[in-house]
């Protein structure tokens, strides 16, 4: 049974009318063309979904769409501040960290959840933050320095 859902998406009030059931991640990327969110497992586990639910990194393939009614959803397309890139985003630029680039979106937003919720994390805490999204190329120590390059971006500009 179809019912309107509104959210907040990437800072915008939208409201959609669907099955409660549908899962997010196809809903951002068939009917908001939010491609930034990318499949990978299907379950869960890999974190390429990855998108910000009220601040938290939260897996959009194991999300169903009412169940952001009334939330904020951010997606890597509503990070930036129009043309200036969220600190992650530009630690990610400046430290090279991605290789093929397709775990790279959900590695952003789960950085950006972690520090959301630990503002000073030690290397130790960012590895255990991150190990649950899964990159095959194996930028990981990149993106270890990125996230902590961008810890001190955003304590310095108060983000």
């Amino acid at each position: 049974m179809q019912e309107k859902i509104t959210f907040t998406l990437n800072g915008k009030q939208v409201s959609v009318e669907m099955e409660e059931s549908k899962i997010l991640l196809w809903v951002l990327r068939t009917h908001f063309d939010l491609t930034g969110t990318k499949y990978g497992c299907g379950k869960g586990y890999c974190g390429a979904c990855t998108v910000l639910i009220d601040d938290t990194a939260t897996r959009s393939c194991a999300t169903t769409i009412g169940e952001v009614a009334g939330k904020s959803v951010v997606t890597i397309e509503g990070l930036a501040d129009g043309d200036k890139l969220h600190p992650v985003q530009q630690a990610f630029v400046d430290h090279d960290a991605l290789q093929c680039g397709y775990c790279t979106s959900g590695m952003i937003m789960n950085a950006v959840g972690l520090l959301n919720g630990m503002p000073n994390p030690t290397r130790e805490d960012i590895i255990l933050g991150m190990e649950d999204n899964l990159c095959r190329c194996g930028a990981h120590n990149r993106i270890l320095d990125a996230i902590e390059d961008a810890a001190s971006a955003m304590k310095n500009s108060g983000s």
